[in-house]
């Protein structure tokens, strides 16, 4: 055994499972920064149909609150994944090259940092354009979690626990909004809505001390995993190769490749609806159901937690039927996309025809979430499967252009909804119906779950070799120069 290794682990947890808790609270601490701003601005802003908050406003009077139109409101939302976009492709390059633990968790460093100082910028005069400018930066933060945490996942877990591993890890985000909705309400109820923020940086800064203290980049640079565990991701995944000696990333196959497109067109509708959800619905519960602050937390937080237990069946469940050979890498792909995708879709049009019964509409809304966590054991998964390699880039271009849907979609809303009635939201609604089933269709058609030619460009590019099995791709065993 190398001598840098210990032979005993201080955690009892094989250390993949130390990174993919710290991985999954990476990706929820992201989120309740990400997150926390809609329902934020409920108090924010001056109530649009209703004065349900009139008295917590009074309460808060120290504490300005905003004439931001519903456009503008929707602006603030959306320019968050602004940076976020921007940020994917540079922090998935750096990433694969030096590995992506500093780049996950400096990121995260860096959005709480905005986030912190945002009610000082906000409140000393910037008003919505500090507001918009800081939520650009937190974006960019942001934007480099899941570029990194594919490449820490890609040197850590073998496939056959990569579905309920990835599927565990990217779940985070369900945690995060169900956190973020569920204490920000709190948090509103009895302050003001300055203390959010504060809040959530706090969190973000203490996640990072653990983080960087607990998790490295591959097994290879682990000082205390056991040999045991370092033995068996050997054998699984091959000696590690160091990211510095990966060659350039092929853009251009990544690019073109058709299952590539197809990812990235999924992704792209997905994110249609789940920002959807994740951004708006705090504003439907206010200013269509007419709930108080605190019910808006407690009500927009439900939602996400079925989400996130939908998510850890279906991860399990597709590595069940994969192992047990009764369907194929792709075919589990498709078929937990496809659940992930057309239910959400009926459901959620379903809801505004709920009206303004509570109930219906909550339970409908609910149930569209539950659905949406079939998602991450289908296509969120699949840039582990096209190209362990270089899943970095691969989640950096195509969750980057995911992203755009929420800089394209909010202000998109907030022109189709300006007084936030039903009948306007149904119309998004059916729109958003629409987009779904047509890019779940792509998927069906286009979509694969195999190693593409580009994960060794070496390989494809001397076209020495006609067959390379699926475990030595996956080993990252390049062919020498």
């Amino acid at each position: 055994m190398d001598k840098s290794h210990s032979s005993q682990s201080y955690s009892m947890l094989p250390q993949r499972v130390v990174l993919a808790i710290m991985g999954t609270l990476a990706i929820a601490v992201s989120y309740t920064i990400r997150s926390s701003l809609p329902v934020a601005l409920t108090e924010m802003v001056v109530p649009v149909n209703n004065t349900n908050n009139l008295g917590q406003q009074l309460r808060n009077s120290t504490i300005p609150r905003y004439n931001w139109t519903q456009s503008q409101q929707q602006w603030a939302l959306s320019s968050f994944y602004i940076g976020y976009v921007l940020a994917h492709i540079p922090g998935g390059l750096i990433a694969e090259k030096i590995g992506g633990k500093w780049i996950c968790s400096g990121g995260i460093l860096f959005m709480a940092f905005f986030n912190g100082i945002t009610p000082v910028a906000v409140e000393c005069g910037g008003g919505l354009w500090a507001l918009i400018v800081l939520r650009i930066m937190v974006g960019v933060g942001g934007g480099t979690t899941y570029p990194a945490l594919s490449v820490m996942l890609a040197a850590w877990v073998p496939e056959k626990e990569r579905g309920k591993i990835g599927t565990f890890v990217f779940g985070g985000g369900q945690i995060g909004c169900l956190l973020s909705f569920f204490f920000t309400g709190l948090i509103l109820e009895h302050y003001a809505w300055d203390k959010v923020f504060y809040f959530w940086t706090i969190v973000a800064v203490f996640w990072f001390v653990l983080f960087t203290v607990l998790c490295y980049n591959d097994p290879e640079s682990h000082p205390r995993i056991p040999e045991k565990e370092l033995t068996y991701l050997k054998s699984e995944l091959g000696q590690t190769k160091r990211n510095d000696d990966l060659p350039p990333t092929p853009w251009k196959s990544i690019i073109f490749n058709v299952p590539v497109i197809a990812m990235a067109i999924c992704l792209i509708g997905h994110d249609w609806i789940f920002y959807i959800m994740s951004a708006d619905l705090p504003k439907y519960l206010k200013d269509v159901l007419e709930l108080k602050v605190k019910e808006i937390g407690l009500y927009s937080s439900m939602p996400f937690l079925l989400m996130w237990i939908v998510s850890l069946f279906s991860g399990f469940m597709s590595d069940y039927l994969v192992n047990r050979k009764l369907v194929t890498i792709t075919q589990a792909r498709k078929i937990f996309t496809t659940l992930g995708s057309v239910f959400p879709a009926i459901f959620l049009v379903a809801a505004s025809y709920g009206g303004y019964n509570r109930p219906i509409v909550i339970f409908l809304f609910t149930i569209v979430m539950g659905f949406l966590g079939c998602f991450f054991s289908g296509v969120k998964v699949n840039a582990l499967d096209l190209s362990p390699n270089y899943a970095g880039s691969l989640m950096a271009v195509t969750n980057g252009l995911a992203g755009m849907a929420g800089v394209v979609v909010l202000p998109i809303i907030g022109v189709l909804t300006p007084q936030s009635s039903l009948e306007q939201w149904r119309f998004v609604f059916w729109l958003t119906f629409v987009v779904t089933m047509l890019r779940t269709i792509i998927f069906l058609i286009f979509g694969s779950a195999e190693i593409q030619k580009f994960n060794n460009p070496r390989i494809e590019s001397r076209n020495r070799i006609t067959h390379v099995d699926r475990k030595s791709i996956l080993s990252n065993k390049l062919i020498p120069r």
